[in-house]
């Protein structure tokens, strides 16, 4: 087995911004493994919020070269276990070799991931599309440029009320919120009957992290539900959000790749919780094995090859919402022939 890199410079359709962070360019991380005969992709995106490079990602997949490329294991499972350890304080880069581990073997099995894991897609949510914090006119002008059935506004200002009151006028698709962390207790419990009324399904992580006692409260009292995000990043969150949430928000990177999210998407729905999956602006190798667990979510937010302008990968497309799956095996993404040149 051989490990490889491909780094990339993504660069978004326009300017990106949420309630701590704004940016043009994206850079990612792709992982292969290949044996010669199969070949499995899997990614992840730098984030300074969170501190993960491009280097500090490579330096901790380094670390576990050696476990890779010896092989010693017959499944996607058996190497997420054999390399966490080393990879427990870097769950991105652990996402990154997940993902194509799980890409791998189901090829190697001649199976669709989803199949490999036993699943239909036979009923599946369609995706959110985002709409970043801009003026309302650049955001009205966003959702004209793509028609969506369903629009996830990214939220965090002195005016959330009167921008998703504009972008109402502008069109009939369902309203989801994301706060970001942004807001307070008693703004979410304000605002929440309003959103409703503007035909917003849901709002998602209203109150930085650390405050339970205020996610208590809303929990209690909102008129929409609340979805985790910020609050749920490992499995060991799952427990913690119930009766704080009701749903939590996966996002693979932050796990460590689909072999955690699995267990946790698990948990959720045991204890009575809503499931979704997020993505943090891959391109079309990490979007599609993100559209593998779609069997088992109620909501996805996987919208992030549709941000740029140069994805160097195919994979899953997209119908007005709609995930269509591509035809090869395992996730199905491949890097373009032309990126895998330079």
């Amino acid at each position: 087995m051989r490990l490889t890199f491909h780094t990339f410079d993504l660069q978004l359709k326009h300017t990106f911004t949420i309630a701590h962070d704004s940016r043009d360019v994206q850079q990612t991380l792709i992982v292969q493994l290949n044996d010669g005969t199969f070949a499995g992709f899997g990614e992840a995106t730098s984030n300074p919020y969170y501190g993960v490079t491009i280097d500090n990602m490579i330096a901790a997949l380094d670390r576990v070269k050696q476990i890779v490329e010896e092989g010693r294991y017959g499944s996607a499972e058996e190497l997420w276990a054999l390399a966490h350890p080393l990879l427990k304080d870097h769950p991105f880069a652990q996402c990154a070799l997940d993902e194509a581990a799980q890409d791998y073997f189901a090829k190697k099995r001649g199976l669709k991931l989803y199949e490999a894991w036993g699943l239909s897609p036979e009923h599946i949510p369609m995706t959110n599309f985002t709409i970043g914090i801009d003026t309302v006119e650049k955001m009205v002008a966003k959702m004209q440029e793509l028609p969506w059935p369903i629009y996830k506004i990214k939220l965090g200002t002195d005016e959330d009320l009167r921008i998703v009151t504009e972008l109402r006028k502008n069109t009939d698709a369902l309203f989801r919120v994301d706060a970001n962390c942004g807001w307070t207790a008693e703004k979410t419990i304000e605002l929440a009957p309003q959103l409703a009324a503007l035909g917003v399904e849901f709002i998602e992580q209203p109150l930085p992290a650390d405050d339970i006692a205020g996610m208590k409260k809303v929990f209690e009292a909102s008129a929409l539900p609340v979805i985790a995000d910020e609050s749920c990043i490992i499995e060991a969150d799952v427990a913690k959000c119930q009766g704080l949430f009701h749903g939590i928000n996966i996002k693979l990177t932050k796990c460590g790749g689909p072999t955690a999210a699995l267990r946790m998407i698990a948990e959720a729905r045991s204890l009575g919780m809503k499931t979704m999956v997020g993505c943090m602006t891959e391109t079309s190798v990490g979007i599609s094995a993100i559209a593998h667990l779609l069997p088992l979510l109620d909501y996805v937010d996987m919208d992030g090859s549709l941000l740029i302008r140069n994805d160097p990968a195919t994979g899953v497309t997209f119908d007005f919402g709609k995930v269509i799956y591509a035809t090869g095996n395992g996730t199905g993404a491949a890097l373009k022939p032309e990126f895998v040149s330079r």
